[in-house]
């Protein structure tokens, strides 16, 4: 990408133009959650200002433009991640929810003695909702763990996985480590024991080219804003018969088919799973999301993130005194730290008088820090509107901020 390109690229973000305690922001939290372009801010505030109505629910004019948008964002998704269906994209809150009504919806399809295998490296809304449906269940809850460099521990994964493993559920990519895991191998391995297989594409959704059916996962899982989508909305993809195995975990409006005083019958999928008023807004912003990013292109999105990724390591290890937490081969553009001697949010508090944004803690994974003996650690996420002079910024106010710590 040229520096005209570049730049704008980075003028379409209106929160790229802040400046905090006088000094340009330096946005290193893309992991957390991703800027937002004009396009998508622009297109929830047009459906705000002019078609705002329910869907489905109206026979009047704009509450039918309003559906026809919300219908149109469906099949988007749809070929976005190249579902089958657009049958199989059910429209929830984030990935959070998404992984619950999976987990919640499997529990009279669990027994005791059966097995649900994840690894150590996982967010916690992809350990939390197996770790109730276990004690639910009666079932085993199995942990892969991962070696020095961030990566699982694949001989564990071959050990682990045997005939009673009935639900295997994998990030895509690590948010802490970063590390890009293979879950289209890991997928197939799964299936040949007859596992459901659940992919935590939060991470993953962003980084690159997503073909469902390609990696052949029963269900996988994302949130709009990690990939320059607004807050509040989510997508659960099924296989259309692994989707019909679960209950809803909500049960209200838009969801029924006849209702008497004593019993109600269930629409078909999706919306049997979408109980309640959606977030229209939000799922036209989605729309926007994808349409930003098929315009700007996987190819460039990729190279340029790799490059970051790259210099940012080669940055970071220049300075002498900062350990990287995750050297994955296969590696996304996110780096978690520490420094001896330095507590994590000490280090975010003064790198924040520097205009520099990141995350500090545990990231929703403590099993994992607690398995690498680490309280917390700093993470800068990036994101393709990054520079290497951002890089540049980062790495010169960790050598202030240590200054001041040590």
């Amino acid at each position: 990408m040229t520096s005209q390109e570049l730049l704008e690229l980075r003028s379409e973000f209106p929160a790229l133009q802040m400046k905090v305690y006088g000094k340009p922001v330096v946005y290193l939290d893309s992991a957390a959650t991703s800027l937002k372009p004009r396009r998508v801010i622009d297109a929830i505030a047009e459906y705000y200002s002019t078609i705002n109505s329910n869907v489905h629910r109206g026979s009047y004019r704009l509450s039918q433009m309003s559906s026809d948008a919300f219908d149109h964002v469906r099949n988007q998704v749809k070929a976005f991640i190249q579902a089958n269906s657009k049958d199989e994209i059910v429209f929830t809150k984030g990935t959070t929810e998404s992984i619950n009504i999976v987990a919640n919806g499997l529990t009279g399809y669990l027994k005791a003695g059966d097995e649900i295998l994840i690894s150590e490296m996982e967010h916690h809304s992809n350990m939390i909702p197996w770790q109730i449906l276990a004690k639910q269940t009666g079932a085993t809850l199995k942990l892969i763990p991962f070696d020095g460099t961030g990566s699982l521990d694949r001989e564990a994964f071959d050990q682990l996985l045997n005939s009673k493993t009935r639900v295997f559920a994998i990030t895509q990519i690590s948010n802490v480590l970063g590390t890009i895991n293979p879950v289209k191998q890991m997928t197939a391995k799964a299936h040949e024991y007859g596992a459901l297989v659940l992919v935590d594409g939060a991470q993953g959704i962003v980084h690159g080219d997503v073909d469902v059916q390609d990696i052949d996962c029963d269900f996988y899982c994302f949130s709009a804003h990690k990939m320059y989508g607004p807050m509040g909305i989510g997508v659960l993809y099924g296989k259309k018969e692994k989707l019909e195995l679960l209950s809803p975990l909500n049960y209200g409006g838009g969801m029924v088919d006849q209702v008497t005083p004593v019993h109600a019958t269930l629409k078909q999928l999706p919306q049997r799973l979408e109980a309640g008023t959606p977030n229209v807004s939000g799922v036209i912003g989605l729309g926007a999301a994808i349409d930003f990013l098929e315009e700007k292109g996987w190819d460039k999105i990729s190279t340029e993130e790799q490059l970051l990724n790259q210099y940012m390591h080669e940055r970071l290890n220049r300075l002498g005194f900062v350990n990287i937490l995750g050297t994955a081969i296969e590696k996304a553009p996110i780096c978690s730290i520490y420094i001896e001697g330095v507590h994590a949010y000490d280090l975010g508090v003064l790198l924040d008088k520097f205009g520099i944004a990141c995350r500090t803690g545990v990231h929703c994974t403590q099993v994992l820090h607690d398995r690498a003996g680490l309280n917390g650690t700093l993470r800068a996420s990036m994101a393709f509107y990054n520079t290497m002079e951002e890089i540049d910024t980062f790495a010169d106010a960790l050598v202030k901020t240590r200054g001041m710590l040590v």
